[in-house]
């Protein structure tokens, strides 16, 4: 429905407009010119407050009794009607229109309703977010004067776009060191590695262990939640279902079995206890057992088989082009922000139910994202949890990029064909060892046609702005580089009710 309502430019017939006494009314009457299979329509547009429109539609009643009229003449020439006293095709006219008056006026009603919201489609330059507010089971065509219908819809919100050609903008660089692909080298390794206990005596807690921990999670003198025996990654950052320990790593690092260390956890803003939303809670964690991964041995078939290469020095070269993507992923981020705050100029006041309704797509498109980088589907996993901890202050920043993209690509013209979707396709098979075939399906399936085409479509308008845009290099900072992300699926507050994508 909302594809239909988003004309990507106004159609050659658009009616002729005059703005009423109300200067947030827009009614639109018909032209003289329409061609004659068009509705008589007339279109009052008004605002409904952010990001919203109410629209109202007038229908001409001479063209509902046009279609009535013809309907009854249908059903008086053929032998579908059953009327009580008399042989298929005789009964008269009038006793046919009382009896049946119902359901053809529910046929007409559904013919009419599609038509007028395609001519609306294409006469009105209407960019929806979501399907129209409209129940077609509570409209009804009066049996005297026009057939009207209303309804609320979210729009994109409108803004003029300031010159986005040669910008200057700031744009972080990074070479990497031996020690970094090392580490990078082991993290694509490990999936086929074997968890083994740590020697050491006794076993000393590093960055990339496994720890099994007794847990204890208070808000102040209230006891939260106990975790028995859990097993925890050592990443600077472990994400809960329902919160995060930003500190994690550095706090844990150094314990040994036996040791105790308390961490604080930052409560997500979805939760369903509102008082305990966004809150720091501690949580004392009783180191059990010290994990490591004892790494695979690397033989050629290996190396060909999981990563396409036949020796040592070639996946060297892999690992160094997987930190080069996401060096690249981090530098366009960065971008993105500095492109928002320059020609976003304008104060958007986003609902909070509009982005709540669309969190999901929202974290689909941010996920397009990092698998474009190369992110593996942990380090995905990761910050998409920490996204959903505040879906709602990163749906903001998102949609805000989201709409300044969208607008330079029309500006620009830029659209997205089956093509690019299946160059992408492709290349996702490639990345996964996959096959196209099977990628496609599963996207199909899981609704993620339009995000994919989507990240695609910003991606090309993306490259229109770099492209004209000079940068002033300087060096990528810790935080920009944002860390890896443990996570696992106990919850910190149980029975909270946290649900971060609305789902």
């Amino acid at each position: 429905m909302s594809d239909d309502l988003t004309p990507d430019t106004p159609d050659t017939d658009t009616p002729d407009v005059e703005h009423a006494s109300d200067k947030d009314v827009l009614v639109i009457s018909p032209s003289s010119e329409d061609a004659p299979d068009k509705l008589v329509q007339t279109v009052e547009i008004k605002d409904a407050g952010p990001c919203k429109k109410h629209i109202k539609v007038t229908v001409d009643r001479a063209q509902i009794d046009e279609r009535f009229d013809e309907k009854y003449t249908e059903l008086v020439r053929s032998d579908q009607p059953q009327v009580r006293g008399f042989r298929p095709g005789k009964a008269p006219r009038k006793i046919i229109e009382r009896q049946y008056r119902d359901s053809v006026a529910e046929q007409i009603k559904t013919q009419v309703l599609m038509a007028s919201l395609e001519q609306l489609a294409e006469e009105q330059s209407i960019s929806p977010l979501s399907p129209p507010d409209l129940d077609p089971n509570a409209i009804e065509i009066p049996k005297e004067g026009p057939f009207i219908y209303e309804f609320d819809i979210e729009v994109r919100p409108e803004f003029d776009l300031p010159d986005y050609k040669g910008l200057s903008l700031r744009r972080p660089v990074h070479s990497f060191t031996q020690a970094e692909i090392n580490k990078e080298r082991k993290r694509l390794l490990e999936p086929y590695g074997q968890l083994v206990p740590k020697e050491g005596d006794p076993p000393t807690v590093e960055m990339d262990d496994y720890v099994v921990a007794d847990v204890v999670v208070s808000y102040g003198t209230r006891e939260l939640n106990r975790l028995s025996e859990v097993r925890f990654k050592v990443e600077d950052k472990l994400a809960l279902s329902d919160g995060i320990a930003p500190e994690f790593g550095a706090r844990i690092s150094g314990a040994k079995p036996g040791d105790v260390r308390t961490i604080d956890i930052v409560l997500s803003q979805e939760l369903g206890l509102v008082a305990l939303r966004g809150q720091v809670v501690q949580a004392t964690f009783t180191v059990k057992d010290v994990k490591t991964v004892r790494p695979p041995e690397l033989t050629r078939e290996r190396l060909e088989y999981l990563f396409g290469v036949s020796t040592p020095e070639a996946f060297d070269e892999y690992v160094q082009t997987q930190l080069e993507r996401r060096l690249e992923y981090t530098q366009r981020q960065e971008v993105r922000k500095q492109v928002l705050e320059k020609i976003a100029t304008a104060n958007w006041d986003l609902p909070q139910d509009m982005l709540r309704r669309q969190a999901r797509k929202t974290l689909e498109r941010r996920v397009m994202e990092m698998k474009n980088a190369g992110m593996s589907d942990e380090q995905i996993a990761g910050r998409r949890r920490v996204l959903e901890q505040d879906v709602l202050r990163s749906t903001a920043a998102a949609l805000k990029e989201h709409f300044v993209l969208q607008k330079v690509a029309e500006m620009e013209k830029l659209e997205i064909e089956d093509a690019d979707l299946d160059i992408e396709i492709a290349r996702i098979a490639h990345q996964s060892k996959e096959s196209p075939r099977k990628i496609r399906a599963r996207y199909d399936k899981e609704d993620l046609m339009e995000a994919l085409a989507t990240d695609l479509l910003e991606r090309k308008a993306l490259d229109v702005i770099l492209s004209t845009a000079t940068f002033d290099d300087y060096p990528l900072t810790p935080e920009q580089q944002g860390g890896e992300v443990a996570t696992v699926s106990a919850e910190a507050a149980p029975g909270s009710d946290a649900d971060p994508a609305g789902s």
